[in-house]
């Protein structure tokens, strides 16, 4: 065999290789991403639940100027959409927002009360390798009856959880997030 041939042979032995480890590791990463994409419960459930039944049709609130000023500082980045869907009936209204934990965003169903006040939380899907426990509800009952400062904290204190603290953040912005904006809907349709 002729050095030129061997050289050949190597070089696609090598290709091959490389293509083999390509396909493997692809194939791991869509295995963990899948293995860690955990929905709890859907969208529609959440809402079929909250309002036993008889969802109402969703409203929007835009999101501009001194709203939306208001709604990136509580997430400490720009918020990606110009406005927000929740669904509300005479005593309550329900959110359905996502925050980024770590690297995948976090999706909470939030019910405000018409005082003004969380009266459910809930995870309905969690995406990161870790911060899970944010879903069960030793911590997510911490945010019951919980209402909105003047200075859009929180007026109860939230506990961590250790290794879950980016997960903790994102669920309590997404708290404050959604009592900011039924405030600002309540206030618009004069509630």
């Amino acid at each position: 065999m002729s050095r030129s041939n061997l050289l050949e042979k190597r070089t696609a032995m090598r290709y091959n290789v490389l293509l083999w480890m390509l396909l493997v590791t692809g194939v791991l990463m869509l295995t963990l991403k899948t293995v860690y994409a955990e929905v709890y419960k859907t969208n529609e459930a959440f809402l079929s639940e909250v309002f036993a039944g008889k969802v109402p049709t969703p409203a929007h609130v835009w999101l501009r100027g001194d709203l939306k000023a208001q709604v990136n500082k509580i997430l400490m980045h720009p918020y990606g959409k110009l406005r927000v869907k929740y669904w509300k009936s005479a005593d309550k209204s329900a959110w359905i927002l996502e925050e980024i934990g770590k690297e995948k965003p976090i999706t909470t169903g939030i019910v405000i009360n018409q005082p003004g006040k969380i009266s459910k939380i809930e995870i309905l899907a969690f995406r990161e390798s870790r911060g899970w426990e944010v879903k069960y509800p030793f911590f997510l009952k911490q945010f019951l009856n919980a209402a909105l400062k003047a200075d859009q904290q929180l007026d109860k204190p939230v506990d961590g959880i250790t290794g879950a603290t980016l997960s903790v953040r994102a669920v309590t912005k997404l708290a404050r997030m959604a009592l900011l904006l039924h405030q600002h809907e309540t206030a618009r349709q004069g509630n």
